[in-house]
């Protein structure tokens, strides 16, 4: 193993405890992904608990979600990974986590996106840089389908260059930053501003 694969794996093993440490990645739910270089990624292997990762529980895929090391076996959802590395250059690590508060708020909002307007929290975001913008979050229905549901979510990448994470209906969140340390503060934003929005809801009614 290079310096540099075994440092990506440490980085996916770390985030998966935390993130199952939070809640936001219950069971063998989630799946996460750095990227190993221009046409390759690491990404954690199918039905593993994310709490416990180990070494062994990661994987090179190349681009198409193929696997690059046998008798291992990619996430179902590879390709939303990698569509993102295709997408944008400058993406390093994707996080796709399964909150309660993701999952609720993905099933309680009608429409295709979800707003966020006037939050600090706002700034935790790449790029955003004020309260005073508007944040959407689009929210694409769920399907077992995963090549049919990345053709549904590659219009919107294409169309919103700013577009910091994606939720799938009664699912979860997709998100991702530069470096393993941005996606995380992302999630954490994310669900901060999720949790914000459902109490919001509760109490007026709306």
């Amino acid at each position: 193993m290079s310096v540099e694969r075994d440092t990506l794996a440490l980085q996916i093993i770390e985030a998966g405890r935390l993130l199952y440490g939070r809640g936001w990645s219950p069971a063998t739910s989630s799946n996460y992904s750095a990227r190993l270089g221009a046409d390759q990624a690491l990404l954690t292997v199918s039905g593993k608990h994310k709490g416990q990762l180990g070494p062994d529980d990661v994987l090179a895929t190349d681009m198409a979600g193929n696997s690059l090391e046998p008798g291992k076996k990619p996430s179902a959802e590879t390709l939303l990974h990698t569509q993102l590395y295709a997408w944008q250059a400058q993406i390093g690590a994707v996080l796709h986590t399964h909150s309660v508060n993701a999952t609720v708020l993905s099933r309680l909002t009608p429409g295709t996106f979800l707003a966020f307007e006037g939050y600090e929290l706002q700034k935790a975001f790449s790029g955003v840089t004020s309260h005073q913008s508007c944040v959407r979050v689009p929210i694409f229905d769920n399907d077992q389908d995963i090549a049919r549901l990345a053709s549904q979510v590659q219009p919107w990448l294409d169309a919103h260059p700013e577009c910091v994470g994606y939720l799938i209906r009664g699912h979860g969140l997709y998100t991702w930053g530069a470096a393993m340390s941005d996606a995380l503060r992302q999630v954490e934003a994310f669900e901060f501003l999720f949790e914000c929005e459902l109490k919001v809801r509760s109490v007026t009614g709306r």
